[in-house]
């Protein structure tokens, strides 16, 4: 089979000055992308700015012989988002890829919580998103064309100490992917997140050293690669990935207990094992299935 390459494609890869970002950036040149390398250049808590992080990312792409641009807008605004897909626009006329990366922490243990600690990590993953998605989707309708990958966490899918503010965003990510995913089915729109255990260094405290050298990012961006491509089969999936593992993460619904005319708290009670089980799950690709279900119990 060949190789998988993307022909000149573009790419937009937010927060891609370094990290994650980065080696998604230098694996999609190498393949043929043209990278448009978005990235403030801030500090881990998303405050400062600075030019040299993505522009050094260029430099490196530019110097294998790949294309790119650097872009030192801010996702934490609409402005800034569409600034972004204008700066794709402007340099190559169109916009294929959007791999929604940039992140910042500011972690504290809920109790400690306060707004500014939870507004900015909204503000830059999960709006992020939206503000940079959005008017590139309205492209890629128009092209009836477009690849779009979320970078959700585990922080988000699990949970993780003092980090219900990243986590929250991180969750609401998977909402985005699912409805992107529905939405943009009958345009050749196919919208993927993952959800990546790497060493860089929003996470290097946390990991440490040896550890972080186990999870590398590189391996993280073969995936980004594939879910990013013409010949990706799936839309509308959470994938885990790490240190060379790959698996999709799914929200299941149990079986469950019916009771036509609905329960007491007593039923509650009485039929709690039946309805905590998780044994053979049912897998829904939209609200409506789950409906479907249950008009089924109510027409038995």
């Amino acid at each position: 089979m060949a190789d998988v390459g993307f022909d000149g494609q573009v790419v937009i890869i937010t927060g891609a000055g370094g990290g994650l970002g980065r080696e998604h950036a230098l694996l999609l040149a190498e393949r043929g992308c043209r990278v448009v390398v978005n990235d403030l250049g801030g500090a881990v808590d998303g405050t400062g700015g600075d030019a040299g992080p993505a522009q050094r990312v260029v430099d490196e792409i530019v110097a294998a012989g790949g294309e790119a641009v650097a872009d030192t807008n801010s996702v934490a605004t609409a402005e800034g988002g569409a600034a972004i897909v204008q700066t794709a626009v402007d340099a190559y006329g169109r916009v294929d890829i959007v791999v929604n990366n940039a992140g910042i922490l500011r972690d504290k243990s809920f109790h400690n919580l306060t707004p500014d600690l939870t507004d900015a990590v909204i503000d830059v993953h999960l709006r992020g998103a939206f503000h940079v998605t959005q008017p590139a989707y309205k492209l890629m309708r128009e092209q009836n064309y477009g690849r779009i990958i979320c970078t959700s966490s585990s922080a988000g899918l699990f949970g993780n100490f003092g980090q219900a503010n990243y986590g929250a965003a991180k969750m609401g990510l998977v909402g985005l992917t699912h409805v992107l995913a529905i939405e943009g089915a009958k345009f050749n729109i196919k919208a993927n997140a993952i959800a990546p255990s790497a060493g860089t260094r929003m996470t290097e405290e946390i990991f440490g050293e040896e550890l972080s050298k186990q999870l590398a990012p590189e391996y993280v961006s073969p995936l980004v690669a594939f879910l990013a491509h013409e010949d990706c089969p799936v839309s509308g999936e959470v994938f885990t990935v790490g240190a060379g593992r790959m698996a999709r993460v799914f929200v299941g619904v149990g079986q469950g207990y019916f009771k036509k005319g609905g329960m007491s708290v007593e039923d509650v009670r009485d039929h709690f094992e039946e309805i905590d089980s998780v044994e053979d799950p049912q897998i829904f690709r939209n609200a409506f299935q789950e409906l479907k279900v249950i008009s089924g119990l109510l027409g038995e």
